[in-house]
């Protein structure tokens, strides 16, 4: 490669670079007092519904025949 067309390629590199730093950092953003009731709403937990954490709990242990970390009991062959 030539001496000029480096210099373009480098060019090219740091400004998709910059543009990419930018974009993720303005992703970011801080939650004001006001809008954390918002986040605090009995929908946005995970576990709202019992009945639902229960059958993707025996789903994933049966495929994964693995079991803990939610805690789950068993084995593996999903007759639990």
């Amino acid at each position: 490669m030539k001496t000029k067309e480096r210099r373009n390629v480098i060019k090219a590199a740091l400004l998709v670079l910059i543009i990419v730093t930018v974009i993720i950092l303005s992703s970011c953003t801080s939650v004001e007092p006001w809008e954390k009731g918002t986040l605090a709403d009995y929908t946005m937990r995970p576990d709202r519904d019992p009945l639902s954490d229960t059958m993707y709990e025996h789903i994933y242990f049966t495929r994964e025949a693995a079991a803990g970390g939610r805690g789950v009991g068993g084995g593996g062959c999903g007759c639990n």
